[in-house]
């Protein structure tokens, strides 16, 4: 199932926020998914699995040396990044 993920990643208590949010994306992108960064949080589309799976792993990685805040919102009814939906949704009129 396709999916869409607006996710925000805090890392806490660290004089320079650069280095775990690259890392944070480098993970999300490892797992074939389209991932855009913005100012403010990053937009991830790809197969439902993969994207848990991606942000598990970048969860468990990063926790393991900073302490971090992740706030996500999931939808599989989202226009993905290519301008389509994410779900074959039937129109009901």
């Amino acid at each position: 199932m396709r999916a869409q993920a607006e996710v925000s990643f805090y890392p806490l208590k660290t004089a320079k926020l650069s280095g775990p949010v690259e890392e944070f994306c480098r993970v999300l992108r490892s797992h074939n998914l389209h991932v855009e960064t913005g100012s403010m949080s990053t937009r991830v589309a790809g197969e439902s699995k993969e994207l848990f799976d991606a942000l598990r792993e970048s969860f468990e990685a990063l926790a393991r040396r900073h302490e971090i805040v992740i706030d996500c919102k999931v939808s599989n009814a989202c226009p993905d990044s290519a301008g389509g939906r994410c779900a074959d949704i039937e129109e009901v009129n």
